[in-house]
This record gives structure tokens, sequence and C-alpha cells, in this order.
């Protein structure tokens, strides 16, 4: 009997930039909340139609900081709320599925050591989900990249009373540890500490993942996985500011390859597989036809 399996959708940022064939600016997925929410609607339509369970609002990067290096902080609220609208009403006309808030690193993606204290950050984190609470059926905390930096998210999580799933971004070179060099393994005690429901790997390479798949299973929750389509993270990536465009696309990630190893984590256990950045509808689609037909 096929073991059940549940699907995410796909990364969202990157697809936007690809269908719009506008160059990115440092605003990423938010630019498009702004300037084109219906392509951002269009993206969450055609995950669900290849496949997937689970829409994730489009909120990754929205964070006060961020807008107010923009003059944009006075449209912190509105879009988040926006965000969540687009996933919903696409769910809903799709008539099936939920709705995953995204809370996304503080600091920028891959530098835990830029992220506050997992206090500070628990503020930040609460206010987003308490934003998002009315419209959302999970808060899914993604690329955590660090024991405090997810140890932050979760906390901030808690306050709206929702299913926490926490992904964290393991080192493409060695995915039994986190970006920061810790033990993939010391985020497991957060399951019990903060009650996460559902523990994931995120935004790393496929190989990375399925090291880090094994050594998370059994070990108090569910667990999941969604790789990117990158072919590493360069060193220029990881300064603030820096634009997606410098980040080069594996050429090689069929929507085949990519189901191959989805095949690979959920034979080590994984029960809940996806896409992140560069793995679009196609690739879902894959993993529709493989492990729910």
């Amino acid at each position: 009997m096929m073991k059940k399996v549940t699907l995410l959708d796909g990364g969202m940022g990157q697809e936007l930039v690809k269908r719009s064939q506008t160059k990115p600016t440092d605003l990423w997925a938010i630019q498009f909340l702004i300037d084109a929410p219906k392509l951002i609607a269009e993206v969450h339509r055609d995950f669900f139609e290849a496949g997937a369970d689970i829409a994730t609002v489009n909120s990754y990067a929205i964070h006060r900081k961020r807008l107010r290096s923009k003059g944009l902080e006075d449209r912190f609220i509105k879009l988040h709320q926006l965000a969540c609208e687009l996933a919903l009403r696409e769910r809903d006309k799709h008539g099936s599925g939920l709705v995953a808030g995204s809370l996304g690193p503080i600091g920028w993606s891959y530098r835990p050591d830029l992220a506050p204290s997992a206090d500070e950050a628990a503020d930040i984190f609460a206010e987003i989900a308490l934003i998002q609470k009315p419209y959302v059926d999970i808060i899914l905390c993604e690329t955590m990249s660090s024991v405090e930096e997810a140890r932050g998210a979760v906390m901030g999580a808690k306050t709206a009373d929702k299913p926490i799933w926490l992904s964290v971004s393991v080192d493409d070179s060695d995915g039994t540890k986190l970006r920061s060099h810790e033990s993939v393994t010391q985020v497991l005690p957060l399951i019990e500490e903060c009650g996460v429901d559902v523990v994931l790997v995120n935004c790393s390479v496929p190989e990375a993942i399925g090291q880090a798949v094994p050594l998370l299973v059994n070990r108090g929750a569910p667990v999941g996985a969604y790789a990117n389509g990158f072919v590493e993270i360069p060193s220029a990536f990881l300064n603030q500011g820096a634009n997606v465009d410098i980040l080069e696309t594996r050429n090689n990630l069929t929507p085949k390859i990519y189901a191959d190893f989805a095949e690979k984590w959920i034979n080590k256990g994984a029960s809940i597989v996806g896409g992140c950045c560069e793995v679009g509808p196609q690739h879902i689609k894959e993993l529709a036809i493989r492990f729910k037909s």
C-alpha cells in the first residue's frame, strides 16, 4: 500500500520572477504584491491544479525592517492581509487544501548571525502570526538556519494558536548541519519545548536534504522536505540587499529527477514533500503523479 504523502506547493518568488520576465528587485516577491497580485493568484492556482495540497502564503519576505528601507512600512499589515487573501481565494476556488502562513528570516536568508535574539524575534514573528491567524490553517516557519533563529520563530508562531510547522535550512555541502554549523538534530527539543507539530528541511540542495531527513525521522513529529533548484548559495548572496539574479539555477533538475530525490526522502521517512525556489508547477505535477495516483 502506498504511503500517504502530503504535497506542498513549490517556490513562489522565483516563479514570479520567471513569469513576469522583469528584473528582480531587493523587495523580491513583495514587489509582486504591489505590482502584480493577479500573477501571485495565478501561481497559487497552478500549484493547486498540479496537485498541491497546501498553498504557502507569499509573505516570506514581508518584514517591517525591509519595508522601512523603501518607505513602505505603512503597508505592512495590508501586504500580509493581501498575501493571505490571494492564497485563501485560490484554495476556495480549488475546493480543497490548506493555507500555510509563511514566516521567513528577519535578518537575511541563510544568515542566522544577522537574526535578532529569540526573544526579540518572537515579538516580531508574533505580530505577523496574529495578522495571518484569521486566514491560515498552519503557520510555517521557513528557512530557519540556526537553533536560535528557529526558536524565535516558533515562539512567535505560538501566539496564533495554529499548528506550527518548522522548516530549517541545512548546509549544502553537509546536510547533517544547519547553516549555522550546528547539528540539525539540535532543533528537535523545540518539538516539545514550543509545540512544533511538523519538522521540515527546505531551501537547500536536494542531496543535502537527503542527508538531513533520516536524522529527524521518528523523533516526535512528522517530517517533510522541499529543496531548492539552485546550484548553490554563493557568498555574494549572503550580503544583505543582494538580488536573487545572482543565484544560478541548476539546469539538470527536471521534474522527474526532482521526484527521484523526493522518493528517496519519502523512503527515508518523510511524509510531506514539495518544492522551494526554482521548483515549479511541473515539478509538483510529477510529484502528484508519482505519489498520489
